[in-house]
């Protein structure tokens, strides 16, 4: 099978198992929350996240009172999401910048969102994705790992993994590739134990065709 058929098979299949994927992030109309769930997200689960920041915003409603929280009682209020002192710094430097170089706003550039603390370029796709509509490709572990199974790419690394999807991608496909590969990694291609004999996706996957 040439590339592009099987690119287009894979894309198929995942929109029919997956139709309705999404961002698994709350997204509850305030762009300054969405973002401040992404950092939080950092090697902590979306529904973690998500419950944490139900009454995290209670607190913190906007950017003003992140920028002026005291970063020891934030990190405490964060500590369960992991990473809770370098992820409480981040957010407060970052509500500081976003209100004195950014007007308060989410900028939308790549160069702008990754100069802000704990933003990088999985977090600025994301924002772009979700709150601009600009095409970018997240990639987080489950992508990593599909996309490489599928065969796909051949790094580990993740901006490498990000430019060959991109070279074979169609480009309006890049935002719900993302949270269909994420989809996947968790109803079947998990790291462990992958459903391999379940996933329609075998005849073209190097790893349930491995010897």
């Amino acid at each position: 099978m040439k590339k592009r058929d099987k690119v287009r098979f894979i894309l198929e299949e995942l929109e029919r198992m997956y139709p309705d994927a999404a961002c698994s992030l709350t997204l509850d109309g305030n762009s300054f929350h969405f973002l401040v769930r992404a950092i939080l997200s950092a090697q902590c689960t979306d529904k973690k996240v998500n419950e944490l920041t139900d009454t995290l915003f209670e607190k913190y409603p906007d950017i003003l009172d992140f920028a002026a929280a005291e970063q020891k009682v934030l990190g405490e209020e964060i500590r369960s999401c992991g990473l809770f002192r370098a992820k409480s710094k981040a957010i407060i430097a970052t509500s500081f910048i976003l209100a004195e170089r950014f007007g308060g706003e989410i900028p939308s550039s790549s160069e702008d969102l990754i100069s802000l603390p704990g933003v990088g370029r999985k977090v600025a796709n994301l924002i772009r994705g979700e709150l601009f509509g600009i095409p970018g490709i997240v990639v987080d572990t489950h992508c990593a790992r599909v996309a490489k199974r599928l065969g796909l790419t051949s790094s580990n690394h993740p901006a490498q993994i990000e430019r060959d999807l991109s070279a074979c991608i169609p480009k309006d496909k890049w935002i719900t590739l993302g949270h269909r590969f994420v989809a996947h990694g968790r109803a079947l291609c998990a790291a462990r134990r992958p459903a391999c004999d379940h996933c329609s996706l075998g005849e073209v996957c190097l790893y349930a065709n491995r010897s």
